[in-house]
């Protein structure tokens, strides 16, 4: 089937995200949440309702994640909007229900591709990892900028899992600088690095290769392969997530976050 003839196809909506799934069983996921997709707590409820309806349809045999071509970012981080006045219980329950969402996208049992056409910040560059393969425009930025907002990212065990050097992933980590997809290229996080215009038409070639392969060994290898991580990098981002936690009950994640909305530099006290 054509990439024309894909995208023709009766489209599913959920939430910020529509699913259209073309008859070769592959589903293009848009998320579009404009202008720079930011992940508020209804994305992540929209994330957990995706793995419930692919998991519940056998005519989904593998997942692009894309996002539209006039976004800003393929996914600019999360809705800081989402912190403002958050107290450490706030922050907590919001945690408690990201975790029951992050970890079943990424145990979902079919692959999923992330055709990474823009920036990816913060949850961003975890959502990329989360999926199975990358596929990155090469001028896409990528970046973990928790720490300029005075707090921690938690994507340092998952970074890890898919192989990244420690050495890069403690530079992203600590200075929350941004590195282009070709910059980062060297590190194996990526598949593929493309020009922006070639970034979807390989991974819809990609997706239909495996497409093509029994559903039923299409899903055991998806299973197969997410057991061998067993809970390493979950481990890791929930203790980042309670540092974060309790760095709320300081004034740095409050102002790191006022900052970035009142677009001035954040004035940091260290308490």
């Amino acid at each position: 089937m054509s990439e024309h003839a894909s995208r023709a196809a009766v489209p599913h909506i959920i939430g910020s995200f529509t699913l259209r799934t073309d008859s070769d069983g592959v589903c293009i996921a848009t998320f579009d949440r404009r202008p720079v997709n930011a992940v508020s707590l209804s994305v992540y409820q929209d994330i957990g309702s995706i793995v419930d309806h692919v998991e519940g349809d056998p005519a989904i045999r593998v997942i692009v994640l894309t996002a539209p071509d006039d976004a800003r970012a393929w996914c600019g981080g999360a809705d800081l909007n989402d912190f403002v006045g958050i107290d450490v219980a706030g922050r907590k329950a919001r945690y408690d229900f990201i975790n029951a969402q992050l970890p079943r996208f990424f145990r979902m049992d079919r692959p999923v591709i992330a055709a990474i056409t823009g920036h990816a910040i913060g949850i961003g560059m975890i959502l990329a990892a989360l999926c199975d393969m990358r596929i990155a425009a090469e001028n896409a930025c990528f970046a973990c900028p928790e720490i300029d907002y005075g707090l921690v990212a938690g994507g340092a065990g998952l970074f890890a899992y898919v192989n990244m050097p420690e050495a890069k992933v403690r530079e992203m980590l600590f200075s929350g600088a941004r590195f282009t997809a070709r910059e980062l290229e060297p590190t194996g996080f990526f598949n593929y690095v493309l020009p922006r215009a070639e970034v979807l038409p390989r991974a819809l070639a990609l997706a239909r290769g495996i497409a093509a392969k029994s559903l039923p060994s299409i899903r055991a290898r998806k299973t197969a392969s997410v057991g061998i991580e067993g809970r390493g990098w979950e481990q890791a981002y929930l203790d980042a997530q309670a540092l974060s936690a309790r760095l709320t009950a300081g004034d740095d994640g409050a102002e790191g976050v006022r900052a970035f909305l009142n677009h001035r530099a954040p004035s940091y006290r260290d308490a």
